[in-house]
């Protein structure tokens, strides 16, 4: 989502907790000279008042302080400033695949029955912006995978058993099976419904 946009022309501070995914940031986006790396959190930005028009935040919301993080957009963002949320909910079911991968993440899945059903982020959203109102649009969109694809996409998500931990073989495993039982061309398509939410906080 930040390269979209970087693309567009805008300035784009990536506020990240975790080092691994800074650094991961930091080679992806290496060309864009407006881009830059922050050691922070949604509650603790480190960010001046009053400095960004547009805060953004793709499929995370789950894991921030509602009350908090609102506090500290609120203290950053321009008083005519916009809060996005965008969240991508696989139409499960849709397709014998995406019945099949629902299957792999109830079976190997070590916490997908906490952060992984959290369908649109909906109950989320309605937490974070409580009595401000915001609105919302949804979109088409789709992901094609190679094997290769689907077992990084796979090993991302982050209520799976990562490499080297118990399970993870086992899961490749099934991913593998899947993927040869349902490729067309040597690829397999997700399919989701993106929601894009978004308000203002004054």
């Amino acid at each position: 989502m930040s390269e979209l946009f970087l693309e567009n022309g805008n300035r784009v501070f990536g506020v990240e907790p975790n080092e691994e995914m800074r650094a991961a940031g930091e080679k992806l986006l290496r060309n864009y000279p407006r881009f830059t790396n922050v050691a922070g959190t949604a509650e603790a930005t480190t960010l001046d008042d009053t400095c960004v028009d547009f805060v953004t935040a793709g499929q995370a919301l789950h894991w921030f302080d509602l009350a908090a993080s609102r506090a500290e957009f609120t203290r950053i963002l321009w008083p005519d400033g916009w809060v996005m949320f965008v969240w991508n909910a696989p139409r499960k079911g849709a397709t014998p695949f995406l019945t099949a991968y629902e299957r792999l993440l109830l079976t190997h899945g070590t916490d997908y029955a906490r952060f992984g059903r959290y369908g649109d982020g909906s109950r989320f959203v309605e937490g974070f912006f409580v009595s401000h109102t915001f609105e919302t649009r949804t979109f088409d969109n789709q992901q094609t995978f190679d094997l290769d694809g689907l077992k990084g996409r796979l090993s991302s998500s982050s209520y799976v058993p990562g490499p080297g931990e118990p399970g993870h073989e086992a899961m490749m495993r099934d991913a593998e099976r899947i993927f040869h039982a349902h490729e067309t061309e040597g690829k397999v398509t997700f399919e989701y419904d993106t929601k894009v939410y978004y308000g203002q906080l004054r």
